[in-house]
């Protein structure tokens, strides 16, 4: 009888607040609405032991009860992403719970291989079925807002390697080279000789089969290798998708070791994402703590302006910073539809419990790059202290080489 009571004085108080597209069916057969219109969710409760998520509705706390079967939810996982944000922002906002946090975590490197196993090393079925056909999963570049999908990603790539100059015979280091799309790419494309890392299994598999079919063996090197153990120089570098995982305390090493890779008038892009809260802390309601959790283990996100000053204490010079956060909530949004597209056949893949994760994973995605909680920022560099005769004058040969 308490926990009823309360949730009723809860529902009066959210609907005082706003007329929500949700409905909410208990145990008992007791409905709530709160809003007149149709319901776009529904999230069913089987026990009075789930309420407590409801009531202290965290992105965490509702996360979790999702995850582990505590509640059921019907509708679309983009709706159900934004009722669940307006339920913590309704409620925490009563209790002045602070909205960001930041905890900072140990990486050595069995940890952070461990890391990028648990979220990598899932199947390369499950990824083929809502990524493009090239396996690229980063943000993709829309030049013109209407790309579909692979043409976007592959304008990324060509958006990367343009940006850093990559000519024919350069070598370049990929670091975090995913399933090979941008190895290969470079190599075949625009010349390169390519060494890539990762430290997935899955993905080190899969893109030495994709280089080997490419007939790139002579040019494309793909190794399964922490950053911290490449050894020599290299022309060009770039990270896509990968310093997430470094972590805040270790970026001037992240920084330091990429510039002892670099050769004196080399070139690097760094692409990653970042957070907008300026003290480096993680997204608002708790949606951090559930990524930490269910997906990305000890993934940090730097503010840009601790990427530009840590970029410099690493001996780096930042030289262009160009900030694609549309493009990644119109990716995301685009991976979130593919997952809702093949539900049938991606729990053939995986078990329930992994299917709940990543659906509310990617749609949470979107709609925070779309909220400005998080963005994600290109940023290309060279070794700090080089002559300005050695900077170009403008961006403009950006776009005026197209990708072979």
């Amino acid at each position: 009888m308490f926990w009823e009571k309360k949730l009723e004085h809860w529902v009066e108080n959210i609907r005082h607040q706003a007329a929500l597209p949700l409905r909410l069916q208990l145990w008992n057969g007791q409905q709530f609405d709160f809003g007149k219109q149709v319901p776009e969710v529904t999230v069913k409760v089987p026990h009075v032991s789930s309420l407590p998520f409801l009531l202290k509705p965290t992105l965490a706390n509702l996360g979790k009860a999702y995850v582990e079967g505590r509640l059921d939810v019907e509708g679309r996982a983009r709706e159900v992403i934004a009722v669940a944000n307006a339920l913590a922002a309704h409620t925490l906002k009563q209790e002045s719970r602070p909205g960001w946090i930041s905890r900072p975590f140990s990486h050595t490197r069995r940890k952070d291989a461990d890391a990028i196993q648990y979220h990598y090393d899932v199947s390369n079925g499950f990824y083929q079925l809502w990524l493009d056909p090239r396996m690229v999963y980063s943000c993709a570049y829309f030049e013109n807002g209407d790309e579909d999908l692979a043409t976007a990603q592959l304008k990324k790539i060509d958006h990367i390697l343009n940006k850093i100059r990559v000519r024919p015979g350069d070598t370049l280091l990929d670091i975090g080279c995913g399933w090979g799309a941008l190895a290969i790419r470079a190599a075949s494309q625009y010349g390169a000789r390519v060494t890539g890392i990762t430290l997935s299994r899955n993905q080190h598999a899969l893109a030495v089969e994709r280089v080997r079919e490419a007939g790139l063996e002579g040019q494309v090197e793909i190794r399964l290798q922490d950053y911290r153990d490449v050894q020599g120089q290299f022309d060009r570098i770039t990270s896509v998708g990968m310093f997430e995982h470094v972590g805040l305390k270790n970026l001037p090493m992240y920084f330091s070791k990429i510039n002892a890779l670099l050769k004196d008038d080399g070139l690097v892009m760094n692409h990653g994402i970042t957070t907008t809260d300026t003290g480096n802390g993680e997204t608002p309601y708790g949606g951090g703590e559930f990524i930490e959790t269910y997906v990305f283990p000890h993934g940090e996100l730097p503010h840009v302006s601790l990427v530009l000053k840590t970029m410099q204490m690493g001996g780096l010079e930042p030289l262009d910073v160009e900030n694609l956060r549309r493009h990644y909530a119109r990716t995301c949004s685009i991976w979130a539809d593919n997952f809702e597209a093949r539900a049938d056949e991606i729990r053939q893949t995986v078990d329930d419990r992994r299917f709940r994760i990543w659906r509310v994973y990617l749609a949470g995605c979107a709609y925070a790059f779309s909220q400005d909680w998080i963005s994600l920022n290109q940023v290309v560099c060279g070794k700090a202290g080089r002559d300005a005769s050695a900077l170009p004058w403008s961006r403009r040969y950006m776009y005026d080489r197209p990708g072979q």
